[in-house]
């Protein structure tokens, strides 16, 4: 194989938002940064948003495209007591890539098609080598070891459409966010799905039939189906030519282990099972990674890597993600009548304990007492529903029966 002999200080694999906030911020501390990607200037398509207490101080405002009081709706309405913000993706694209180009990050548009003998293999047979290798690569994780996936992968997937927020008065005010409404207007049984309303600036709202979780995803055409069955009902006629979204990702992506590699964003993963949230987090903590390999790297590769790795999973954090993956396995197992009660149980609890499950990554006491309260709460069918995850195997998926509809 060919080499490439002026090995950068860090070389990030993946230029999403969290590849180009990380190699940005290791570049502004004055290492040598490379970062690959087979598609560095596509456009970015996905909606992020986020609450809003959990980006990070110095994003610039321009990057907020609408801020909005949250609230959702189980078997009864809830205001969740927080702001969610709704990120203008071509504003935080220009920020990142403004950043990457201030402080002198290379650009390789290349694929990483594996790692090997500490090196990243390219699609077209070259290795690079860096003295810390970063897979930002997104669930894909292009860059772990080791077995694939011994199950489907439990994905949430959305379809959704961009309409004026007149045109999404009736179900959603122009300054709120309407986080989830599980009520099945949709008009069908079978897998629970969602309507998840936030705008987007400008007097654009997007209206998403979303899929919190399922092993295998839901497909798309079920949620297009349901979208417009909901839209309906409620008089909402969507116009020709209207923007729409398609999202579809995993939210149990195995812990990225492999030795000598930092997996960040999406690839750590970062993602949370309970909300598919993972951009915030990774803004927020691309300059502390950055800190810890800059601080340590001039005693060694190694130790930086290991500063690095604690950085992204500082203690208390690896315990909070299993509590978590267990309470995904728990919704993947609920039958699906049983879900909105589920959330309704939730959404009651304390805004304290919401918090913690919802944002906060190391607090192990607290999510300890938020699955303590939950549990006090829920009836003796929904306990065995969220204790048994913790005692059996991951479920291997899910295929329903021919869709059946309600009456209405």
């Amino acid at each position: 194989m060919l080499r490439v002999h002026s090995d950068p200080d860090v070389l990030v694999v993946g230029a999403g938002p969290a590849g180009r906030a990380l190699a940005a911020a290791v570049a502004e501390r004055g290492l040598r940064t490379v970062l690959v990607d087979p598609a560095p200037h596509a456009p970015w398509r996905a909606t992020y948003g986020s609450w809003a207490a959990e980006l990070p101080a110095t994003l610039p405002p321009s990057v907020i495209a609408a801020r909005a009081t949250g609230r959702a709706i189980a078997l009864s309405e809830h205001e969740l007591g927080w702001e969610y913000a709704v990120l203008d993706v071509p504003a935080l694209r220009a920020h990142l890539d403004g950043e990457l180009a201030r402080h002198g990050v290379r650009i390789r548009r290349d694929r990483a098609a594996g790692w090997a003998s500490g090196a990243v293999r390219l699609a077209g047979g070259n290795e690079l080598r860096a003295a810390v290798v970063v897979d930002a690569g997104g669930h894909r994780q292009p860059l772990r070891a080791g077995p694939g996936r011994r199950r489907p992968a439990a994905e949430q997937t959305a379809a959704g459409v961009v309409v004026d927020e007149a045109v999404a008065a009736p179900l959603v005010a122009p300054d709120e966010a309407l986080f989830m409404d599980w009520r099945p207007d949709h008009g069908e049984d079978g897998w629970p799905t969602f309507l998840y309303a936030v705008p987007l600036g400008g007097g654009a709202v997007l209206l998403e039939e979303t899929s919190l979780a399922r092993r295998p995803g839901l497909p798309l055409p079920v949620l297009r189906r349901r979208l417009q069955a909901r839209l309906a009902r409620h008089g909402i006629a969507v116009p020709g030519g209207a923007a729409t979204e398609s999202v579809r990702f995993p939210v149990d992506s195995p812990r990225h282990r492999t030795p000598g590699v930092l997996a960040f964003g999406a690839a750590a993963p970062l993602v949370h099972p309970a909300s598919g949230f993972s951009v915030a987090t990774s803004l927020r903590l691309a300059p502390a990674v950055a800190d810890a390999i800059a601080a340590h790297l001039p005693a060694g590769s190694t130790g930086a890597l290991a500063a690095a790795r604690s950085a992204v999973w500082p203690p208390g954090s690896g315990a909070v993600h299993r509590f978590r993956r267990i309470g995904l396995e728990a919704l993947l197992r609920m039958p699906p009548a049983e879900v909105p009660a589920f959330f309704e149980t939730f959404f009651a609890l304390p805004a304290r304990h919401r918090w913690c499950y919802l944002a906060e990554r190391a607090d192990v006491p607290g999510t300890a007492a938020t699955m303590r309260s939950l549990y006090a709460r829920a009836g003796w069918r929904m306990r065995a529903r969220l204790i048994a995850p913790a005692v059996l195997p991951p479920t291997r998926g899910w295929w329903p029966a021919r869709p059946r509809h309600y009456q209405r």
